[in-house]
């Protein structure tokens, strides 16, 4: 019963009941990336995402950045770009997390570049 109530009334927990209706009776499958996002369109040009997991603006690579932003660059037209060797893979953001990037996380290993000047 709980499950049925987080998916009616809470958007943080994936999809909810009305976007589900939405994506089944408006929605057409355009494609999905490779953490399992899908995305749609509607016949009034309306695109959205259904996340795979947690629901984080952040999860969109680039490749899928511009089409649901409505900007137009040849990514748009292939989804399936090409990456080179020195591309890094698409990270979410890891703030709030145990991952997340501390400058000093360590700060007895650090050593003073400077002298203050008062005591």
């Amino acid at each position: 019963m709980l499950t049925i109530l987080k998916k009616i009334f809470t958007w943080w927990n994936r999809y909810t009941l009305s976007t589900k209706l939405k994506t089944i009776f408006f929605g057409r499958f355009v494609g999905s990336d490779t953490f399992g996002n899908k995305y749609y369109e509607s016949k009034s040009g309306k695109r959205w995402v259904i996340y795979s997991g947690e629901i984080d603006a952040s999860k969109i690579p680039v490749e899928w950045y511009s089409w649901i932003h409505f900007t137009q660059n040849k990514i748009e037209k292939n989804h399936n770009l090409e990456k080179y060797e020195w591309q890094k893979p698409h990270k979410p953001n890891l703030t709030g997390t145990e991952s997340a990037y501390f400058p000093n996380k360590n700060k007895d290993a650090l050593e003073k570049k400077y002298k203050s000047w008062k005591n």
